[in-house]
């Protein structure tokens, strides 16, 4: 008895993916539920598992190629069924009668090959983004200890093998030989001019697919304000310890952006609604998407009903997020919907920008930088802890000067945190 291995219905937004790694090759023998291929999505990577027990006796589409939902990878038959489609041996010709008659030779005895170590049979179950850091770093993936699902090697695993490994010890540099003064500074010799064509993944391909749609589909304007964080930082450096020891988990600067979103939104219902055909869809419950930087491209996890979340639920949540965002084990659920969406290019030092919409989105809010800068306060100059904050949204529903109040609301709940608690 035989089984396709076909690639998985995932979701309803997921038609294709592209074949990352085959874990197993042709002639292997599988027990049912093993992993076999993983499979590279626009949004998650996942394994394909054997559908039973026997030999991976053909592999239709490999490494590197794009297939679809339903569409057969490979097959997997049964043990006897192997066994059965197996060429037998060819019979001994019979000698020539012309031929003399020689001794028979005793028959040589096979040599037995040596056992494959585990590690070479069977390869050790591992995310994508662990398997990419093992090949950077040189590690050997059956010696990494996996902290993961039922001992799944995740990324960070890999680094901490890499980093337990010493460095070989730098070479001293080699004194320059100063040119002299009218010498034209040396060329870059013809055969150094080196250049890499890397294919895109699945993920970058959509994320730019997807930019490049927002803006040519939306009117998008973006407004500008700038918040007094003096408040916040005052609060967080109170309550921080308490609050860690309490949750678990720091006190951040998301959580308060969050709250004061969806106190906005409550304000500004279009603000958190889509377009669809002639109508505007106007949502009545606020499911706010996170963007996270991952080493494969930016992921949008969504905080489902934020408004019914604490301060701490916030926090754990976004950061299980990134964890589970640069290890590759999100799940579609985890990105799926969302009403409105916070980006935070700060985390990265940037000072001001203009973020892309999200689409079906009609807004989303950039966070930056906070810098001390100089500001006036009572009639006196002050220097205060200051962020650049900036809401781009679809002009096709909101109004600007709705974007703008929309901001000066956020502005507003930021600076005095304690509204956030009666809001």
């Amino acid at each position: 008895m035989s089984a396709d291995i076909v690639v998985p219905e995932v979701g309803e937004s997921i038609v294709d993916a592209r074949v990352a790694r085959w874990l197993r090759k042709e002639g292997d023998v599988v027990a049912a539920g093993d992993p076999l291929v993983e499979l590279e999505t626009d949004k998650i990577d996942l394994e394909v598992g054997a559908p039973q027990a026997g030999v991976l006796s053909r592999i239709d589409r490999h490494d590197g190629e794009d297939v679809k939902v339903g569409e057969v990878l490979g097959r997997i038959e049964d043990a006897r069924g192997a066994a059965a489609t197996a060429p037998a041996p060819a019979p001994p010709a019979a000698p020539a009668s012309e031929a003399p008659a020689r001794p028979a030779q005793p028959p040589a005895r096979p040599t037995p090959e040596p056992a494959q170590p585990a590690s070479q049979t069977r390869a050790p179950r591992a995310t994508p983004t662990a398997r990419k850091a093992a090949a950077q770093h040189e590690v050997d993936l059956s010696r990494v200890r996996g902290s993961g699902e039922a001992g799944r090697v995740m990324r960070r695993d890999v680094e901490q093998a890499a980093g337990s490994v010493p460095e070989r010890p730098a070479a001293p540099p080699a004194r320059p030989v100063p040119a002299p003064p009218t010498a034209e500074p040396p060329r870059r010799p013809a055969a150094e001019r080196t250049e890499e064509r890397v294919r895109m993944s699945k993920r970058r391909a959509t994320i730019a697919r997807r930019l490049v749609e927002a803006q040519s589909t939306a009117a998008m304007l973006t407004t500008f304000n700038e918040v007094d964080m003096s408040a916040v930082m005052a609060l967080r450096e109170r309550h921080k310890q308490a609050f860690k020891e309490r949750h678990r988990v720091s006190l951040g600067i998301a959580s308060f952006f969050v709250k004061a979103s969806v106190g906005a939104l409550r304000d500004f219902p279009r603000i958190n609604a889509e377009i669809q055909g002639d109508e505007m869809v106007l949502k009545q419950y606020y499911d706010i998407g996170v963007a996270v930087g991952a080493s494969e491209g930016l992921v949008v996890p969504v905080l489902r009903d934020a408004d019914r979340m604490g301060f701490a639920a916030i926090e754990s949540q976004i950061r299980d997020f990134a964890r589970r965002a640069e290890d590759g084990t999100l799940s579609l659920a985890d990105l799926k919907g969302g009403t409105f969406t916070i980006t935070n290019g700060g985390v990265f030092g940037s000072l001001l920008s203009t973020p892309i919409l999200n689409p079906p989105q009609v807004g989303i809010l950039g966070l930056h930088k906070i810098q001390d800068r100089p500001v006036a306060v009572a009639g006196q100059v002050a220097l205060r802890p200051m962020m650049y904050v900036a809401l781009t949204y679809d002009h096709r529903i909101v109004d600007g000067a709705e974007a703008v109040r929309f901001l000066v609301r956020v502005k507003e709940l930021v600076e005095d945190p304690t509204a956030l608690l009666l809001d």
